[in-house]
């Protein structure tokens, strides 16, 4: 034994948690084969690997939501069979999924008390929730109910349960996927915090910077298989790529934009929240042109939501002449009378509104696509198959054919349905909210390259992201959104990543009124050495 050591140092210390030879099989896929794993105490180890390789799978077993069918799993040195979540929790097993595990009707609160040791009263959870979202920049009301937030701050709720459980193994599915750069500094923070106090962490996500710049071990995935383990920190993005999908992604090809007549124009657009705990929509005003892709960036809960909703035709309460679509007033119309507009739409939650999840994918074509009903409402279903089989194929997308549930696939193949549903649709307006959250890097660059496609052909494209690299990626024009206003446009090769995260703040009045400022001076120096 070596005298210099003490009893916490890693090298002493039983490995956190070891897989050997799992293996999960379904009926249409096997989803792990013969996946093995090491992860040691205080390590932050990533799960890489293209959507539906198995990943989310080989967590859930992890977990206890999932049992293998073969291999074993030992935690801190041992055997341990974890049959379900709770065992798990006991074990000091804590797990943020990417598809959240909330109920709705209730409360923050009480969403985290339900999987929390019942001595502690309500009040005292309430306190611990506001006291650890304190600690740890991660803001969040627990007196508001579940459905009244954005999907980024249910991600914050569904981390700030995991931390209040004093975790020895954190699971993390895809935890930035709705956060803005800001946001993933301060979890990164959080996350060496809890590494250098001997929890460990499985930090799944499709960002190979992040995997790069946060961990020290990384295991490949591909087809259910681990096809390669390394440090990601001695890797680049290119050779990250070719371990997870064999090659690099194809760059975007960007062309001149030639846009043509306003198919979106949003003027003065007020707004009273829906609920005690939305977001007034205040002066809202833009326009998107046929021919150019215009993207709004914000923090998540500053209106987002309620914008989508008054766009979509899920809110009509805004006067007629607010929303104009294809130069109708439709303020007032609901979504089937704007699609027929030619307004397709992808939400930001997929399963419950994107797609129903009990039903199939080929059914699931029925909520925004009517080209495979027949006379009197009668369904072809020999037509909507193919239609369905067509998206499937053209996309990637990794299911058990037409029939597949919904819920069945991995967030990142739903979203790929989805989105091709609504681009195949061939719209005239397409608004897309989160278009490639939680989607693998080369899923990620198809959906993005279908979205300029789709604006090469004259389609007018509206994206709502919190990922700023994404809307640099795509965007012509970007505004920003803060406390239910929108900024003003500007163009992409005028935008920097400093002007933007400082205008997610609301902070562009003042600039703006500087820059005009600056404008106005500069002309009368102009007309002062000029005179007419």
């Amino acid at each position: 034994m070596n005298p210099n050591a003490t009893p916490d140092t890693p090298a002493q210390a039983p490995t956190r948690l070891q897989l050997s030879g799992i293996t999960k099989r379904y009926p249409a896929v096997v989803a792990n084969c013969g996946v093995s794993l090491t992860v040691q105490p205080g390590e932050i180890h990533a799960v890489l690997g293209e959507n539906g390789a198995g990943k989310s799978t080989l967590m859930k077993i992890i977990y206890g939501t999932v049992k293998p069918d073969e291999g074993g799993v030992q935690f801190d040195g041992r055997p341990v069979s974890i049959r379900n979540p709770q065992e798990a929790r006991q074990l000091g097993i804590a797990m943020v999924f990417q598809h959240f595990s909330l109920f709705d009707t209730l409360t923050v609160a009480e969403n985290v008390w339900l999987g929390l040791d019942k001595s502690l009263s309500l009040t005292e959870v309430t306190r611990s929730i506001a006291a650890k979202a304190a600690e740890y920049g991660l803001e969040v009301d627990p007196l508001r109910p579940v459905h009244t937030l954005s999907v980024g701050e249910m991600q914050r709720v569904e981390i700030i349960r995991a931390l209040l459980a004093n975790p020895r193994l954190l699971i993390l599915d895809e935890p930035t996927s709705v956060l803005t750069p800001q946001a993933v500094d301060k979890l990164f923070v959080v996350l060496r915090k809890l590494a250098s106090e001997g929890c460990s962490i499985l930090y799944i996500s499709h960002k190979l910077h992040e995997i790069r710049a946060l961990c020290s071990a990384c295991t490949v995935m591909r087809a259910g298989r681990v096809t390669g383990v390394c440090d990601p920190r001695v890797e680049s993005n290119a050779s990250l790529s070719r371990l997870m999908i064999g090659a690099e992604p194809p760059a975007l090809e960007h062309r001149a934009v030639r846009t043509g007549d306003a198919v979106l124009r949003v003027q003065g657009l007020n707004l009273a929240r829906a609920d005690q705990f939305g977001v007034d929509l205040v002066d809202v005003q833009f326009e998107v042109r046929a021919g150019e892709v215009v993207g709004i960036a914000g923090v998540s809960g500053n209106g987002q939501k309620e914008l989508l909703y008054a766009l979509s035709g899920e809110d009509t309460r805004a006067a007629p002449a607010m929303v104009q679509v294809a130069g109708q007033n439709v303020g007032h119309q609901g979504p089937r009378q704007r699609r027929a507009l030619g307004l397709y739409f992808v939400p930001e939650e997929r399963l419950g509104r994107g797609a129903v999840p009990s039903m199939g994918l080929a059914h699931n074509l029925l909520l925004t696509r009517n080209e495979a009903l027949g006379g009197g409402g009668w369904i072809r279903m020999g037509a909507l198959q193919a239609q369905a089989q067509d998206i499937i194929t053209r996309f990637g997308v990794k299911a058990g054919g037409p029939h597949a549930a919904a819920q069945s696939l991995s967030g990142g193949n739903l979203q790929k349905f989805i989105v091709g549903r609504e681009v195949s649709a061939q719209p005239r307006l397409l608004i897309v909210s989160q278009p490639t959250w939680g989607v693998d890097v080369g899923a990620a660059q198809q959906i993005r390259a279908e979205i300029l496609r789709l604006r090469d052909a004259g389609c007018a494209v509206l994206v709502l992201s919190e990922e700023l690299e994404e809307l640099f990626d795509i965007s012509d024009r970007l505004h920003v959104m803060a406390k239910g206003q929108i900024s003003p446009s500007v163009d992409r090769a005028d935008a920097t990543m400093e002007r933007i995260g400082e205008w997610m703040s609301g902070l562009w009045h003042a600039q703006v009124q500087a820059h005009l400022a600056q404008s106005q001076a500069l002309a009368a120096q102009t007309l002062d050495e000029n005179p007419a």
